[in-house]
């Protein structure tokens, strides 16, 4: 059975459409608007081996808050959405990912219950005209949506491309290691019975 969803959200604000496949092949085909935000989610994709189709259009004339958080809502319900009842699944996954001189530590939990530990400064306040700390709502956002428990720690960098390519990557490679299958599981990695 395939693990894929398909996922619509259209608000005064935005118009986004995510179709996500945990057991893809790497491909992404994204169009958000904000190119650098499109670069980190083919990386996402790619890393991941996940394939996404992701278009969204938002109130960029105002800034690029709604959209970026918006598309962070999306992707979280497509996350959960395409994992179904969670059966079989790793449940966790963890990665230490360098990029040049950055590090991320990215740990995560589909545990049902959403909480965010964001330990990132941003080297920089802005990558082109995008607000870095936008990145804190995605992740936030992402984060209520999916049910997961994420830690995002950066342990060094002082390229702010090369830090959102660490967590990005990481966060990708989290996320397949706790997403696939383990065949010695019976129903779902918990005491409780359920995810």
């Amino acid at each position: 059975m395939a693990r894929k969803a398909e996922v619509k959200r259209k608000t005064r604000e935005t118009d986004i459409s995510v179709s996500f496949g945990v057991d893809g092949s790497g491909k992404g085909e994204i169009s958000s608007g904000i190119p650098f935000l499109d670069h980190m989610l083919e990386l996402f994709a790619k890393h991941g081996l996940f394939d996404l189709e992701l278009k969204a259009t938002g109130d960029l004339e105002i800034d690029g808050h709604h959209t970026i958080e918006d598309i962070g809502i999306a992707l979280g319900e497509a996350i959960l959405k395409s994992l179904g009842e969670k059966q079989g699944i790793r449940r966790y996954g963890w990665v230490l990912l360098p990029m040049d001189e950055a590090l991320a530590l990215v740990s995560l939990d589909l545990s049902g219950r959403p909480f965010l530990v964001y330990d990132l400064t941003p080297p920089a306040p802005f990558i082109k005209d995008i607000d870095t700390r936008l990145f804190h709502e995605f992740f936030q956002a992402l984060t209520v949506k999916s049910g997961m428990n994420l830690h995002i720690q950066l342990l060094k960098g002082e390229e702010t491309h090369h830090v959102f390519e660490a967590v990005f990557k990481g966060f990708a490679k989290a996320l397949d290691q706790a997403s696939s299958i383990d065949p010695r599981i019976e129903g779902v990695l918990s005491t409780k019975g359920v995810l």
